[in-house]
């Protein structure tokens, strides 16, 4: 077990499987030292082995500052479990370049970026800021497939 998964242990996080694609893409492209993630939601496993959206909805209305937040950090731990299958190493991880977040809002929802903070404050707890910390976008958009709250996409820098 490497250094990302030991403290992914501690964490008390463990990595769920990765969730099928639900269309013709794949979950994440390696080119020499970069690797580009797809976009992902905050999926859970429930009891009966599906990846369901816990909170569906829109910050704002029907999701709060909190379960957005909860929602962002959820769609880290499901592009770590991508990145398990891609690099089957997470300690190939050099640093996070980039992390786009997209937040299913109401109209003039202004809080984005606080509820994107849930991916970014992840990235660092788990990688440590030297590897963590990275470039942002957080968007507020009409919409997200299957009603989700948040999606969120990666560039990566990563060991050959």
């Amino acid at each position: 077990m490497g250094a990302i998964e030991t403290r992914l242990k501690e964490l008390g996080i463990a990595l769920p499987p990765p969730r099928p694609m639900p269309a013709n893409f794949i979950p994440a492209t390696v080119l020499g030292e970069i690797c580009w993630l797809s976009g992902t939601i905050g999926t859970v496993v429930n009891a009966n082995g599906e990846h369901v959206v816990p909170t569906p909805g829109k910050l704002g209305r029907e999701v709060t500052l909190e379960q957005g937040y909860a929602s962002a950090r959820q769609c880290t731990i499901n592009h770590l479990a991508w990145l398990k299958l891609a690099l089957g190493d997470l300690d190939r991880v050099q640093r996070v370049l980039k992390l786009t977040g997209y937040v299913n809002a109401v109209d003039g929802y202004r809080q984005a970026p606080q509820v994107v903070n849930g991916a970014s404050d992840f990235l660092v707890e788990v990688l440590g800021p030297e590897r963590g910390s990275h470039s942002r976008v957080a968007i507020s958009i009409a919409g997200i497939a299957f009603d989700a709250p948040v999606l969120t996409e990666m560039v990566l820098q990563v060991r050959p």
